[in-house]
């Protein structure tokens, strides 16, 4: 068993118990409307329902240049950074599925850290390509570490509008600024423009909108946010307490064991956390899992 196994073992048990929580345990919310196609979807008009012409961008990412740099891609399905990410995904798709007690907003996961460059950046891109790779399931990436947005650079995106101007023009729609990707299954959802207040907008009440009519939607997607370190702003800390799911990335032998410790108690109110222990080293002491020099 490989040490990213023993760690996600360790820690379903941080997962909620159906024994445990009874009653209590908070209700699924059932999505509104209609599942469409992965690469047809129109966005609906909330009055009637009917479809409205999406105008989502197409992105050619280059795979090559993201498989070099130790990235899961669609032609490097059986590496050993793939394998990992497998084991990963599945107690998060499991519990989007319901097989324990349901979990409000169980499709959305955050992916985040105590501190800067611990990797949560290449464990949420790794995490949205793994889960791109399901027969039933897409994807949409948000890049909402809005302070230090690292898509567009490590994927090579254009800069163009997104979260933030979403949450600031009431007459820009979410199908507007996403992008579909040359990749099957998977959308992305850049940070958007540069705003002097631009964390306190994770924290306002349109984004609390926003996360309930994507979470809704459609039921097959699964929304990965890429976040702040939890430790940086308190902004991260209220986008916490939206999700239904938060994968927390620790760096090995690096994330002083008490900004853990203070990182863990500000995301107490999400019903599942997972963690993951980034760039370990196995007992032979050689490069293991995800040793791959970058620092998102």
């Amino acid at each position: 068993m490989s040490l990213i196994e023993k760690a996600v073992e360790r820690l379903e048990g941080l997962q909620l118990d159906p024994a445990k929580k009874g009653s209590s345990a908070p209700q699924r919310h059932e999505p509104s409307l209609a599942i469409l196609n992965t690469d047809e979807r129109n966005e609906r008009s909330p009055s009637d329902g009917n479809p409205v012409a999406a105008a989502s961008r197409q992105v050619e990412i280059d795979l090559a240049r993201l498989g070099a740099a130790g990235f899961i891609t669609p032609d490097t399905p059986g590496s050993l950074t793939a394998e990992e990410f497998r084991v990963l995904k599945r107690p998060l798709l499991a519990n989007v599925a319901g097989s324990a007690a349901p979990i409000r907003n169980a499709n959305l996961i955050m992916v985040t850290s105590s501190l800067p460059g611990e990797g949560k950046s290449f464990t949420a891109i790794n995490l949205a390509m793994s889960i791109a790779m399901e027969l039933d399931r897409t994807v949409l990436l948000v890049d909402a570490d809005v302070a230090r947005p690292s898509l567009p650079r490590v994927l090579g995106l254009p800069e163009q509008q997104g979260l933030l101007d979403v949450l600031q023009d009431k007459s820009l729609k979410l199908s507007d600024v996403l992008l579909r990707t040359n990749i099957d299954k998977l959308t992305i959802l850049t940070a958007g423009t540069q705003d002097a207040h631009a964390t306190e907008l994770l924290a306002s009440e349109a984004m609390g909108r926003l996360l309930n009519d994507i979470a809704r939607r459609y039921s097959d997607r699964i929304i990965i946010f890429d976040s702040p370190p939890l430790l940086l702003t308190t902004e991260a800390r209220v986008l916490a307490s939206r999700m239904g799911q938060i994968l927390f990335v620790v760096r090995a032998e690096e994330t002083p064991q008490n900004a853990v410790k203070e990182a863990l108690a500000t995301i107490e109110a999400c019903p599942v956390k997972l963690m993951v222990l980034n760039q370990a080293r196995n007992v032979e002491n050689v490069a293991y899992g995800y040793e791959y020099g970058y620092g998102y």
